[in-house]
């Protein structure tokens, strides 16, 4: 067998690429860190474009928090107008109720009133009746 005599420049770490220019990395070392670089440059462009999804992401997140915050403070702001409307209302029924006392009162007033007058009347048209059965 014919041993192939080693290639000096190899020897010397030198080498020559397909456009026979003289290269101090192997082919192959220089081939495979190509493939690495574009390996990288892939990895680092799909690491852009998550980190662009999840800056959406959080965006949109974020905008739906506010929402929500915004929802809640209406209700609790309804839910305080229906508490005083309740407490106005009640208000307005213990008045009404205290009017209605008072009314009551001064109907009986008036009722006693009605029942001294009429017995007053009685009695003076029975002085007159007899007033005039005396001339």
């Amino acid at each position: 067998p014919v041993a192939m005599a080693k290639d000096p420049l190899a020897e010397a770490g030198f080498y020559f690429d397909e456009l026979n220019k003289l290269r101090v990395l192997e082919p192959e070392v220089s081939q495979k860190t190509s493939e690495l670089k574009e390996e990288c440059k892939e990895f680092v462009d799909k690491i852009g474009q998550f980190q662009k999804t999840v800056g959406g992401l959080i965006e949109m997140v974020d905008e739906l928090a506010k929402e929500a915050e915004m929802e809640k403070m209406k209700a609790i702001g309804a839910r305080n107008l229906l508490k005083s409307v309740a407490k106005q209302r009640e208000a307005q029924q213990q008045q009404l109720q205290a009017l209605i006392a008072e009314k009551k009162m001064q109907l009986e007033r008036y009722r006693i009133e009605y029942e001294a007058l009429s017995k007053v009347e009685s009695e003076q048209n029975e002085f007159i009746d007899q007033f005039i059965l005396q001339k």
